[in-house]
């Protein structure tokens, strides 16, 4: 009887999240205070990022069908923040932006769901 492959008892999303460098709210505000315009990536839907979003954020909808193409636009040799509501989205899109040369990103732990508890 075949069982299958064996479960794994980390989530996917959670083993992407450990290559990243991942930083509290407190840090993110820090650091979002002095990057560059165009640098701080909100990666949700449209709906989501109008209804509120962190000042100077640039919109990216990780589900969007252009959301590969606005990445490969991205300056590889630039430090970029990325947030999403929960953290989530912005580990996967963090994910891709790295397989594709990107290598500077700072990821929000937990997202803006993080400023909430914090």
């Amino acid at each position: 009887m075949n069982e299958g492959p064996p479960a794994c008892p980390i989530p996917r999303w959670t083993l992407l999240k450990q290559a990243l460098r991942n930083v509290s709210p407190a840090e993110f505000d820090a650091l979002r205070a002095q990057a560059p315009t165009g640098t701080l990536l909100d990666v949700r839907a449209p709906a989501e990022f109008d209804a509120f979003h962190l000042e100077g954020a640039v919109n990216m909808n990780y589900l969007g069908p252009d959301f590969l193409e606005q990445m490969e636009a991205l300056d590889p040799q630039t430090e970029y923040l990325v947030y999403c509501r929960s953290g989530r989205r912005s580990v996967r899109a963090c994910t891709l932006m790295r397989n594709a040369g990107i290598k500077q990103l700072i990821h929000l732990d937990g997202g803006i769901n993080a400023y909430e508890q914090a």
